[in-house]
């Protein structure tokens, strides 16, 4: 502890401990605004009165706002603590980057550093301090709309993508909270804020490791869930955020609560009172509760009873005080904030770039059949809804603005020099069924061989609070796609979304599928490139594609059973694990993407066929680049154990690189297999590896056959 930090606690009243042991809206404390909001959905509110003197502000706007808001509360300040201000920064600032599960389908840790770092430079100009980001939650079902806030399915590719984005986020000179801690993605049924119920081995191994990740990196917050785990709120989980965060981990930074959650407790049923909420919180270590005043009217109290001891509101307060030294606020109270400076560094050409190169790489080529890329001499014309829509943003675009976003026509037009003839046809709303606008649409059409279908989801329709039951693509824009088949034209399906959609009904009236999420700011130039083959589409997806909504939850390293389905056909499906009506498979397995070349890869060898602890083996394989044209593959390396004390996934991701080959050229692709990426936690909870025999294979995507066997010695 500082020795300022220590005088500080030393002069404090508990009242003022508590107060700066909580976080409020912006709009609560600004004088502008209503003396009055409410702080939470059951009805508790926190008025200006319990805000005086609170340690922290979320969701304000400018960098001239954080200043006045700063400045009235200094001037109030009997202590001279400056306020620290969080805001959601979670895909840019007001240059937008794609959604993070976009990035995931990077599987580019540098990219989504230099992302982070973006957003960081432009974030901390206006004002933020600390980022609620990296979301590292593990996510198999798509129809929980925050599956666009992480990078995917995969624990490696998480740990990998949430390291990054720590790295970035301080690079650019902000602190960053990872969130949500823990196993929130695991919502029953995908509906947000729903209970989760996730074995202790699965937690450990597939669920806590992201966050660990990003606690080593030195994320400087860690937010706590909403959710039930197992039956507790986590806010009341002990062995979650004391036992495993703090004594297991060490994390001595912040552990602050999600937007109301603590007074929540009540309403799951956990506990009775707001008084019982401060305890149970402050006992479990949260430092900062946000947007509930539990702290701020019984902590006090507590410690006078006896309940709670001063110590440990002290060590919260350490926390949250120290946290504010390492942002610099006690000797520049605003920070980096600069109206002027967030002007000039926002939307910069600089950053643009940026969030050019984000989109060209996150988008995910699922279909080819010979059209792309469009030669730029061809005529072709734009359809749907979203061949003019600016706001391609995505949910949680921060300060992002629709009109400073580039439409797919814009980046088209802009790269061809001339103006493209389109036609909406349909509606973007998901209930919208209307098609009486496709007759026309078709006539406006006319004589054009290939059309650019611009479909998908609108950005609110993913994100928090935005679950779906149904995640086709709307029956008008279905059936525009089917219309303009039916009519002779060549469709070239571009394709919104926040989450992986379900393509089925529409994937055999398109020539060709180019999956490009929600792209930011960039996305239409980014869209552009790609067709037109300045860029070559290198993303592979972070989160496998359903080929129903009845297969969700659809994940690639799921356990096998008794009586699994072999083949994975619609044969076969008498008394096994499998659906009558739908192969068990995705339509597009995790790991799986197209280029604008063709490759082969065989030869998969061994430096040994044993593996003794401690030690490594080289698993390589032959890369051939059999097309026309110049490319990039993402080659990925998956194992299995065989026979272990506790039954392992069928594959489970263990590597991946980016090659680049000529065209005609091959190379040898070569990953260092090492004893301890075998391990796992045993059936005696034991973190190790046990010796047998093992499987492993080298592919394009976690369909790969191409295998050989080990034997783990030990």
């Amino acid at each position: 502890m500082s020795e300022r930090v220590e005088k500080l606690i030393e002069k404090m009243t508990l009242e003022e401990k508590a107060r700066q042991l909580t976080q409020v809206n912006a709009v609560v404390i600004h004088a502008e605004i209503a003396a009055e909001v409410t702080g939470a959905q059951q009805g508790i509110e926190i008025c200006r009165e319990d805000a005086a003197g609170i340690g922290s502000v979320l969701n304000f706007d400018t960098a001239s706002e954080a200043i006045a808001i700063q400045d009235e509360y200094l001037n109030a300040s009997p202590h001279a603590i400056p306020l620290i201000f969080m805001q959601d920064v979670v895909h840019g600032y007001r240059t937008i980057f794609p959604i993070p599960l976009a990035i995931g389908c990077s599987f580019d840790p540098a990219l989504a550093e230099e992302c982070a770092k973006m957003s960081a430079v432009e974030a901390k100009y206006g004002g933020t301090h600390v980022t609620f980001s990296p979301m590292v939650d593990l996510v198999r079902d798509a129809r929980w709309g925050r599956v666009m806030e992480t990078t995917g399915e995969d624990v490696f590719l998480n740990c990998e993508m949430g390291r990054a984005f720590v790295r970035g986020y301080h690079e650019g000179g902000i602190l960053c909270c990872v969130k949500h801690f823990a196993a929130y993605g695991a919502a029953e049924a995908g509906r947000d804020y729903n209970t989760t119920d996730v074995s202790v081995r699965n937690l450990k191994e597939y669920y806590l490791p992201a966050y660990r990740a990003c606690v080593e990196e030195g994320a400087d917050l860690v937010m706590s869930s909403f959710n039930l785990l197992n039956g507790i709120p986590v806010n009341g989980h002990r062995e979650l955020l004391v036992d495993t965060l703090r004594d297991e981990w060490g994390f001595d930074g912040v552990l602050i609560s999600d937007y109301g959650a603590v007074t929540e407790m009540i309403v799951h049923g956990y506990l009775e009172s707001e008084k019982e909420c401060a305890e149970t919180a402050i006992r479990n270590g949260l430092d900062m509760e946000m947007m509930s005043p539990t702290y701020i009217r019984h902590l006090p109290e507590l410690v006078k009873e006896g309940k709670v001891s001063q110590k440990l509101v002290d060590e919260s307060l350490r926390r949250v005080l120290e946290m504010k030294e390492k942002a610099g606020l006690f000797e520049n109270r605003y920070g980096a904030a600069d109206p002027q400076k967030a002007e000039e560094v926002s939307l910069s050409p600089e950053h643009r770039a940026i969030a050019r190169r984000a989109a060209v790489r996150s988008a995910v080529l699922l279909k080819n059949e010979g059209v792309l890329p469009l030669s730029e001499d061809r005529e072709f014309a734009l359809a749907g809804p979203f061949a003019e829509e600016k706001y391609i943003l995505g949910n949680w675009a921060c300060r992002g603005r629709a009109e400073e976003a580039v439409s797919i026509k814009e980046g088209l037009e802009s790269a061809l020099g001339r103006n493209l003839v389109s036609a909406t046809g349909c509606g973007k709303g998901i209930s919208e069924t209307c098609v009486s606008d496709i007759p026309a649409g078709l006539a406006k059409l006319s004589g054009i061989n290939t059309v650019i279908a611009c479909i998908g989801e609108p950005s609110d329709n993913s994100g928090e609070g935005a679950s779906r039951a149904d995640i086709s693509i709307p029956p008008a824009q279905a059936a525009l796609v089917k219309a303009l088949k039916e009519a002779g034209h060549s469709v070239v399906a571009v394709i919104f979304g926040g989450r992986p959609q379900v393509l089925t009904e529409i994937e055999p009236y398109c020539d060709a599928i180019l999956y490009v999420w929600q792209p930011g700011t960039e996305g239409g130039n980014a869209v552009a490139d790609l067709l037109l083959g300045k860029e070559e589409p290198t993303a592979r997806l972070s989160m496998s594609f359903p080929r129903a909504v009845g297969q969700c939850p659809l994940y690639y390293n799921s356990f096998n059973t008794g009586r699994p389905r072999i083949p994975d056909t619609l044969k076969n499906s008498m008394y096994v694990s499998a659906y009558r009506d739908v192969c068990n498979a995705p339509l597009y397995p995790f790991g799986y993407g197209l280029g604008y070349t063709d490759w082969h890869i065989g030869g998969l060898r061994l430096s040994s066929d044993v593996l003794e602890a401690g030690g490594s083996i080289r698993v390589s394989a032959r890369l051939k680049n059999t097309g026309s044209r110049a490319g990039s593959a993402l080659v990925q390396l998956y194992i299995r154990d065989r026979f272990a004390s506790v039954v392992r996934p069928v594959k489970e991701l263990k590597g991946f690189c980016r090659v680049f080959l000529a065209a005609g050229t091959e190379e040898d692709v070569a990953f260092t297999l090492s004893e301890e990426m075998l391990r796992f936690y045993t059936a005696s909870g034991e973190y190790g590896s046990e010796a047998g025999k093992f499987d492993v294979w080298i592919g394009l995507d976690s369909s790969t056959d191409l295998s050989a066997e080990f034997t783990l010695v030990k």
